[in-house]
């Protein structure tokens, strides 16, 4: 949630116009013309040239295209494509990710592990060594950073974890370590995938716990796959629920011989591949309050099930039904013991909504030493939002910190690094300012536009109504980033016609 603290120094005040100024605009982004908010890639790899061809992944990636077609995704189906082609899928995807609010992978065909680090193989590799593995294939950290920029929701989900089939081509652990490998890091010769690690914000499933080999099926389309797209569909199901009854549903078809697994921590935002009030699901704090609060009660029995296996998102989303004021279910205190819980185990979300609460003394007495000291737990883990609340809590002065304008500067610049939308437009402005001596117009304007590319609407309506706040150098700039990019093709003059206008629209997301 963005969090909007303003200092009363003189240059601060500066900053706070400008941003305050995007609360005060008559005119709102239009989101008829908007991009598609939910885009999703479907890989099937089936017709293996040198290696073991599978029979069910086109069956998979077919279906799997045509049911989140049905739900309303913007679906690219790739079958059975070359290394180049599969390369150059991500290249597209990425980009257009970048203004969906939900980026969805799915990949069904060969995937193997190599040096604790999993590869997906295209239909074209010619593989006699693991290095082979490493230059031809896709690994998942390059699925991760196609979907890295999507605006709320970043899912990869593998249906790779078949029996290895190069086993009968080299044997993987004997190989030489790739450059910058260690020689103790492991590979699994008998298949499975590694366990991955993701960012904050970031959910991969795998069909089978890592380590673990999943099953093709019998049928047209494998257990995982068939599960998923049972679940999917179902209206108002919260997304890590959904993921919790693909699950089981796989564990009860497989007689328990596959457990699906999921890796990473998503955001305190529900999400719902259909239905359940997503729409209305934004950035702020009460948006969020009240989309948790539109959870059916049986889905509210499943988060207090899982909080009491320990799970923090369960536990933060249980809080915010409990923080909203107008919902029948308002109780601070419990609220409080379900963030305390999440905090103590380790959720930097939770440690920066308690902060508040110690801050406000909402559910809780007043204290202003465990707010901040929350506050700077949540940052430690790389928490935008705790970042960017003590930036302004050091240059004002706060929760006890005395101002210090330097250290400041660091938090803003950290939080516009982690993609914190308020962070990169107030950093940008800082530097337009002349405030940040190693940075200039070049600089203010990549941030600019990261905020734009990140669907702050706010951002936009600025940057459409009132682009004078900033220097014709900067407002230059930011025009050569438009045209890098190919939104803009006027020149570069500093002057925010209709020309330029538009490419902002379209930078955002917006089609004319």
């Amino acid at each position: 949630m963005l969090t909007k603290r303003f200092a009363s120094t003189t240059n601060m005040m500066t900053l706070a116009i400008r941003i305050v100024a995007a609360w005060t605009l008559c005119m709102a982004a239009t989101l008829a013309g908007a991009a598609s908010d939910r885009v999703a890639l479907v890989i099937g790899m089936g017709a293996y040239q040198t290696i073991e061809p599978l029979s069910n992944t086109r069956n998979d990636a077919e279906a799997m295209a045509r049911t989140l077609s049905g739900i309303g995704f913007d679906v690219t189906l790739a079958v059975d494509s070359t290394s180049a082609q599969l390369f150059d899928l991500l290249d597209d995807f990425a980009f257009r990710a970048e203004t969906a609010d939900l980026a969805l992978i799915y990949y069904a065909g060969h995937g193997v592990e190599v040096q604790g680090e999993n590869f997906l193989i295209p239909v074209d590799a010619q593989v006699s060594s693991n290095r082979d593995v490493q230059r031809q294939s896709v690994s998942l950290k390059q699925l991760l950073a196609a979907v890295d920029r999507a605006r709320k929701m970043r899912v990869v989900i593998l249906d790779s974890c078949r029996n290895n089939p190069l086993g009968d081509f080299i044997d993987l652990k004997s190989e030489e370590p790739a450059e910058g490998q260690a020689t103790d890091d492991a590979t699994r010769g008998s298949g499975g995938l590694a366990p991955a690690d993701p960012d904050r914000g970031t959910l991969v499933a795998f069909a089978a716990k890592d380590g673990q080999v999943a099953l093709d099926g019998t049928g047209d389309n494998s257990p995982y796959a068939k599960a998923l797209m049972e679940k999917m569909v179902v209206p108002g199901l919260e997304i890590s629920l959904m993921f919790r009854q693909v699950r089981d549903r796989v564990l009860e078809t497989t007689n328990n011989l596959q457990e699906p697994h999921t890796y990473g921590s998503l955001s305190g935002v529900p999400f719902y591949m259909v239905g359940g009030g997503a729409d209305a699901v934004g950035s702020g704090g009460d948006d969020v309050l009240s989309a948790w609060t539109r959870i059916k009660p049986d889905q509210e029995q499943q988060l207090l099930a899982l909080a009491d296996m320990g799970d923090t998102r369960s536990m933060l989303g249980l809080a915010y039904m409990r923080l909203n004021p107008n919902e029948g279910r308002f109780d601070p205190k419990e609220a409080v013991a379900f963030l305390e819980r999440a905090s103590k185990a380790g959720s930097p979300e939770a440690q920066f909504e308690l902060a508040k609460l110690f801050e406000r003394g909402t559910g809780v007495e007043r204290d202003e030493a465990r707010a901040l000291e929350l506050y700077q737990a949540a940052a430690e883990q790389d928490f935008a939002d705790a970042i960017n609340d003590l930036g302004f809590l050091h240059y004002q002065g706060g929760l006890g910190l005395p101002a210090d304008p330097k250290k400041a500067l660091e938090y803003f610049e950290r939080a516009a690094d982690l993609r914190h939308p308020q962070a990169q437009f107030n950093f940008a402005a800082l530097i337009d300012d002349g405030l940040i001596p190693s940075k200039g117009p070049e600089d203010a304007a990549e941030y600019l536009y990261a905020a734009l590319r990140s669907g702050s609407a706010d951002v936009l309506n600025l940057l459409l109504e009132r682009p004078n706040m900033f220097t014709r150098q900067t407002r230059r700039a930011l025009q050569g980033r438009l045209k890098e990019f190919g939104f803009y093709a006027g020149a570069l003059d500093g002057e925010y016609g209709e020309g330029t206008k538009k490419s902002i629209r379209l930078a955002y997301g917006l089609s004319e």
